[in-house]
């Protein structure tokens, strides 16, 4: 890619509250662009970026899918390349939005013209803040019944404490919704003929002009903000003299600077609106060469990456290759690598590095992908996306560079798992086709996660909710042919130590039997992290003066990390623990890596006898959104689930009912809550933190993992 190229390149996520139309507008977007002549229908189980067979029986993305298309500037006549992924919904598959928006540079966000902000709405907006990904907002559903433009954008300052800056009025609600009113060409437009393909511009009715002036007032005061000859011209009170083009400039300044959301209207399904999106994406949205440079780490230096000063990396073709693998698929003929190439150019055909496997693999074939389909390329440069097809070392959140200049990119994080469950082969003969297909699973999803129960020898899955367990459980039947039993959802409980201010511990490993001996010796500083932290396990290297040499301080580091997995005095992980490695010794001959990660060991199991543990207890955010006259059911049942209601707050027709409440209370809630509002009322949850359950919780999940562990309490 040229320079050029570059500029004229946006690489764009869609991301939403499950039900806000994403896949829709995802579907028109293609539709428009080119890309497909005709329009997949999510309802009719014929969406393009929904392909695969669950997605299309359940109405639901599952799977982040990429595409390429097309779309020219209607006031240049510029054409620009835009990489387009279209992310789920629903929480159960947060990974996929975390990994997806990980190397995005821009998003536009779809919200319910009639539910505004939404509670996975307020995920995905977190989890864009997290990776300063810049958003313009698409308010969808104009034309459903109780729709509000005001109320939706209202909402967005409320639940999101952002800046909304509505570009656009919607001409006509409900069933009378017609178009939109531009707010910087202050003209009304409507979407006509086959699909809205054709725009026709009109004078903005008489009965929507004083609103819409209105409206483009505030929009230019708040571009007076980020502009300065804007500011200006407020000043001197010369809002006459306030271009288009001055307009478009201070709205891709705020939207980039993360200083204001620009804010578009319309009916996805109704085909209308989604041009005008299109053309925000052009005009405000960051291209590669407008987002900040990318750090990259040395991989074989001593030092931690949060220690080391990175090498900051542009967006240029001539630079050091750098490529970060976002995603994996596996296919029958090879495994299938999503890439973002954030600097020099990927050749089909070239050997490439990856430094946390410390191996060189071969680009086979360079994919431009479309969903599920594909188109083979000969290379692609900095700030494109695409696939590899065949690499065998390389997993989500690797990096790929070249042997001669090798490189880390930062990884990517993911939320701990919440449920559990176990599952078993039917026969035996299927138990070594069940074990491929969890690993090729678990190999895909990073949220998955696989591990064998050593009390009852039962394989345990674990991932982020009730649909995630089975979807998976429905593939392993599906596409690995493998018919298996599955336990019922159990909780994932954890264990921490509570400890006011800090312990001290060590652990010495020695052993001399006449032959070479071992030696390890270590002494752990802990601390109880923030309440909110209770998810994490912070390990840090605080050794001075060559206590121990520092080819033994991963191992010890090691050893700290792998305790804290094996289990606290009831069996579960030890997490919300902070452990600093500040001292120990080491001897010339003997010292061993081995020996040092025993020590380790050796340290935390002090820990545990000095200090005890607490279980802690995965907490949901749950919001239920109900008629009035289900308000008190529905908060009544609640409270029976130990749950802590946080607000209630009446929205026109129904109320907003959002708690805290422990998991293992919310089984089958689906059921309940429908019971409780003869089926009026829906509700969504997710992940919120780990809190310390009560004593009578405790006592009953200590007596179920048997008699010996009920008295290990502090």
């Amino acid at each position: 890619m040229s320079i050029l190229d570059l500029a004229h390149t946006r690489n764009i996520g869609v991301i939403a509250h499950i039900d806000a139309g994403k896949t829709t507008t995802s579907e028109r977007i293609l539709f428009y662009t080119g890309k497909e002549h005709d329009i997949g229908e999510v309802h009719e189980g014929a969406a393009t970026m929904d392909w695969m067979e669950q997605e299309r029986e359940r109405g639901i993305t599952i799977t982040s899918a990429a595409t390429t298309c097309n779309w020219t500037d209607p006031l240049t006549g510029e054409k620009y390349t835009i990489n387009l992924i279209d992310t789920p919904g629903h929480v159960d598959f947060t990974a996929e939005v975390e990994r997806s928006l990980r190397v995005l540079d821009g998003a536009v966000t779809v919200f319910d013209g009639k539910e505004g902000v939404e509670a996975q709405s307020e995920t995905v907006w977190r989890q864009a803040n997290k990776y300063k990904v810049p958003r313009i907002c698409f308010i969808n559903k104009m034309d459903k019944i109780g729709a509000n433009f005001k109320k939706a954008v209202d909402s967005m300052i409320r639940r999101l404490n952002t800046n909304p800056c509505p570009v656009q009025l919607p001409w006509g609600q409900e069933t009378e919704f017609k178009g939109v009113i531009d707010l910087v060409e202050m003209k009304a437009i409507t979407f006509e003929g086959d699909h809205g393909l054709q725009r026709v511009t009109h004078e903005i009715p008489s009965d929507y002009k004083e609103d819409a002036e209105l409206a483009r007032q505030e929009m230019i005061e708040k571009l007076a903000d980020v502009d300065e000859e804007i500011g200006m011209l407020l000043l001197e009170e010369r809002l006459g003299d306030v271009t288009q083009e001055m307009i478009r400039r201070g709205l891709r300044k705020g939207c980039n600077d993360f200083k204001l959301i620009p804010v578009y209207c319309g009916s996805a399904l109704r085909d209308k609106g989604v041009q005008e999106v299109l053309n925000g994406v052009l005009w405000y949205l960051p291209s590669p060469l407008d987002i900040p440079p990318v750090d990259a780490f040395d991989p074989d230096s001593d030092e931690p990456q949060d220690k080391q000063t990175p090498r900051k990396l542009g967006a240029d073709t001539n630079g050091a290759l750098a490529c970060l693998a976002f995603k994996t698929m596996s296919e029958q003929h090879g495994d299938l690598t999503y890439l973002r190439i954030y600097s020099g150019i990927l050749k089909s055909g070239a050997a490439v590095y990856n430094p946390r496997s410390r191996k060189r693999e071969r680009i086979n074939r360079l994919l431009r992908m479309h969903s599920i389909k594909r188109e083979n390329i000969e290379e692609a440069g900095a700030g494109d996306i695409v696939a590899v097809l065949g690499l065998n070392a390389t997993v989500t959140g690797d990096t790929l560079c070249s042997e001669d200049d090798k490189l880390a990119l930062g990884a990517i994080t993911f939320p701990a798992t919440v449920i559990a469950m176990s599952i078993e082969p039917k026969t035996n003969a299927d138990r070594e086709k069940l074990a491929n297909a969890l690993n090729r699973m678990a190999k895909d999803d990073p949220t998955f996660k696989i591990k064998l129960d050593p009390e009852t020898q039962q394989t345990v899955i674990s991932g982020m909710g009730e649909l995630h367990l089975d979807i998976i459980r429905d593939r392993i039947l599906r596409e690995f042919k493998v018919d298996a039993a599955v336990g019922q959802p159990r909780v994932a409980y954890r264990e921490t130590v509570l400890i006011n201010g800090t312990i001290e511990t060590e652990g010495l490993h020695k052993k001399q039997t006449g032959g070479a001996g071992s030696y390890g010796h270590v002494k752990v500083r802990w601390s109880s992290l923030p309440e909110e932290e209770r998810d994490k396990i912070m390990v840090e290297d605080e050794v001075v003066g060559g206590a121990i040499p520092r080819q033994f301080i991963k191992s010890a580091l090691d050893g700290i990390q792998e305790a804290c997995r094996t289990g606290g005095l009831a069996g579960y992980p030890l997490q919300g623990i902070k452990a600093e490695l500040y001292d120990g010794s080491y001897h010339d001959v003997d010292s061993k890596d081995f020996a040092y990660k025993d020590a380790s060991r050796l340290a935390y199991r002090e820990l545990l006898e000095r200090a005890g543990t607490e279980i802690l207890e995965p907490m949901m955010k749950v919001e239920v959104r109900t008629p009035h006259e289900f308000q008190g059911s529905v908060i009544g049942d609640l409270n029976s689930r130990r749950a802590r209601i946080e607000s209630s707050e009446k929205d026109e027709d129904i109320t907003i009912i959002t708690a805290i409440a422990p998991l293992s209370e919310m089984f089958g809630y689906v059921q309940a809550v429908r019971g409780l509002s003869q089926g009026r009322a829906n509700y969504s949850m997710e992940p919120y933190r780990y809190e310390i359950c009560p004593p009578h919780i405790r006592e009953k999940i200590m007596a179920e993992r048997g008699g010996a562990k009920a008295g290990a309490r502090r």
